[in-house]
């Protein structure tokens, strides 16, 4: 096994042994190697590779040996966060404690090996089709065209008939997307054919997301009320970025909208990262509402198969073998 594929060996590599290394990655995977970058957020920290393939941006993740799951508090809520969520145990009459009832939601605590891999650093929709507006598809429904000027009338951003067409203004023009409905399987197929990618595991997502954090949130141990946060917007946040949707210490953006459930690698439709935005749409409060971003929350597994494709979105990952093979570096060559 290649060791220094893992984060404690790739860590302690020299600036010069990882650019060779990501380079001689980069060509046994078919991917172009752009450059070395160094994130760093939330104490932790990994300087790696980033690659392109297929028109996506991929991040090297090295591999691991973390704790996973959650079953306490490590730093303990702030005052805000225990204010906030003593008014909803009152509203929803709750007399235990906030471990006992996060822990309710939470995956147990164990200890977990995660492969090397390259991941897509951002999230991605599924089954959108990108077509011009003038596309047979779209010019064969007249009644789509005039619905879409009524709401353009009303100086609407955007106009969606469900699981159907999608339009969006794009300056003085509008852009336009096709829905293609897809079930669980039918999508994990097409990524394997025609990305050569999968999913993550559960196991694997939580690592992308928390790193082997032992705390709420990669963070902390509750929500942080300076962010801003998508849903809970003020006027004064209009147009800044929002903080948990920035690069985390892997480069990945991830867990930042609890809107967007993620799809991982399950038996049945299962999603990490988002409830749908049940908690926010149920007027739970920011804590509560993005609690499903938490990388410790307990997997969603639907029986249904089918992907919605408003609230379910996925990003690709790429496994690296880790045995069977030995990368030389120049220094090494005779």
């Amino acid at each position: 096994m290649n060791e220094n594929l893992f984060r404690p060996q790739f860590d302690a590599l020299k600036l010069s042994d990882k650019l060779w290394l990501m380079q001689t990655l980069a060509t046994r995977y078919y991917l172009t190697f752009k450059e070395l970058y160094a994130f760093s957020r939330w104490g932790q920290s990994c300087t790696t590779g980033l690659f392109e393939k297929g028109g996506r941006e991929f991040v090297f993740v090295p591999g691991d040996t973390v704790t996973l799951g959650w079953e306490g508090f490590v730093q303990g809520m702030d005052k805000a966060n225990r204010e906030e969520l003593a008014d909803i145990f009152t509203e929803i009459e709750y007399e235990g404690t906030a471990e006992e009832f996060f822990r309710q939601g939470m995956t147990p605590v164990r200890q977990v090996t995660i492969g090397p891999m390259f991941v897509g650093r951002k999230l991605e929709e599924i089954g959108w089709e990108s077509v011009p507006m003038n596309d047979p598809r779209i010019t064969a429904h007249p009644d789509w065209l005039e619905n879409l000027q009524k709401w353009a009338d009303q100086n609407s951003q955007s106009f969606e008939i469900h699981e159907t067409v999608r339009f969006e203004r794009n300056g003085d023009s509008w852009r336009a997307w096709l829905c293609h409905p897809m079930t669980y399987p039918e999508f994990q197929r097409s990524l394997l054919w025609e990305m050569a990618a999968s999913l993550p595991t559960p196991d694997e997502w939580a690592y992308l997301c928390g790193g082997g954090c032992r705390t709420l949130f990669p963070w902390g141990d509750g929500l942080d009320y300076s962010m801003h946060l998508h849903h809970f917007e003020s006027e004064e946040d209009q147009g800044k970025p929002y903080d948990m949707e920035q690069p985390n210490f892997f480069g990945l953006s991830i867990a930042y909208d609890p809107y967007k459930r993620e799809l991982v690698d399950g038996k049945t439709l299962t999603t990490c990262g988002g409830d749908g935005g049940c908690n926010v749409c149920g007027g739970m409060g920011p804590l509560l509402g993005y609690l499903p971003c938490s990388p410790h929350c307990k997997p969603e597994v639907r029986e249904d198969n089918e992907i919605h494709n408003d609230y379910d979105f996925f990003r690709p990952v790429i496994r690296v073998q880790t045995s069977g093979w030995r990368m030389v570096s120049p220094g090494d060559e005779r």
